[in-house]
């Protein structure tokens, strides 16, 4: 991967990632589009960790909160007053899913999954979804509302973002919508979800491409500049979603997705892109 690539797929992670849009299909589209290799599933996962140091900055003062006080509702039985207490709880469970779904497929995730004809239909499908969640939720609920079973089935759908196209917060956004979140909320609930499954998965392809090759330096200083960029427009992308959704819907990234999708699908089908 040259300096080039490495730069332009670092800008592509950071404003994808947290917009409703997958950043994993992005990260496979846009070589596709510019006749580049496949940076495949490793890098993805490893640039996600620059996005996520920047939830844990722009989230820090609400993940501190969230870890004194499940810590302060230990042992596991105690009842956890209050809702910094029940969002570790929430976060720990809705976790796992995505970690088992993950084991259990990681060969099909990192070969088969790269398909861009499967990208292509997966952003026009949960386009659709999110639409569809849009019209159903009463968008009326806080996030203080959230009960651990609809913790745990956002949990279960966030799993769903094994699938590129898919989109994590697209999926996660949904299912808060469908439950009657806020908009807000709902994207909030997603960014703090999706903190531990991302830091996990980011750390152990790590260690992967360490012990693979950890004497290939100008792979890995690519890789370290998309990470450093992928964390800045991160932030800033953060940042945006928030106050975007205080007073506008999803539907500008239903439009998106769709016709994206058309687009990817169309190409492919011709040949134009591989």
């Amino acid at each position: 991967m040259s300096l080039i690539e490495a730069i332009v797929l670092g800008l592509v992670q950071g404003l994808t990632e947290f917009l409703p849009i997958s950043s994993t299909a992005h990260l496979r589209i846009v070589p596709a589009f510019f006749g580049w290799t496949d940076p495949g599933a490793a890098f993805t996962a490893v640039t996600q960790l620059g996005t996520m140091a920047a939830v844990l900055l722009y989230f820090r003062a609400d993940l501190w909160r969230i870890a004194r006080a499940w810590f302060a509702s230990l042992p596991p039985g105690r009842p956890a007053a209050g809702l910094d207490a029940r969002l570790g709880w929430y976060l720990i469970a809705g976790t796992v899913p995505i970690v088992v779904f993950g084991i259990l497929f990681e060969r099909q995730i990192e070969t088969g999954a790269r398909s861009l004809y499967l990208m292509g239909t997966t952003l026009i499908g949960l386009g659709l979804v999110l639409l569809a969640a849009e019209r159903a939720g009463s968008h009326s609920r806080p996030l203080e509302s959230l009960s651990a079973r609809e913790g745990v089935l956002v949990g279960f759908v966030q799993a769903a973002a094994l699938i590129p196209g898919v989109s994590r917060s697209g999926a996660t956004i949904s299912a808060g919508l469908f439950l009657g979140l806020d908009r807000p909320s709902a994207a909030r609930f997603s960014f703090l979800l999706s903190v531990p499954a991302v830091v996990l998965s980011g750390v152990f392809q790590l260690l992967g491409m360490v012990r693979s090759d950890p004497g290939e330096s100008g792979g890995f200083l690519g890789l370290a500049v998309a990470t450093l960029l992928a964390f800045a427009v991160g932030y800033a992308s953060i940042a945006f979603l928030l106050r975007w959704l205080a007073s506008h819907s999803t539907a500008v990234f239903v439009v998106y997705r769709v016709v994206l999708g058309v687009v990817v699908l169309a190409l492919a089908a011709v040949g134009a892109i591989s």
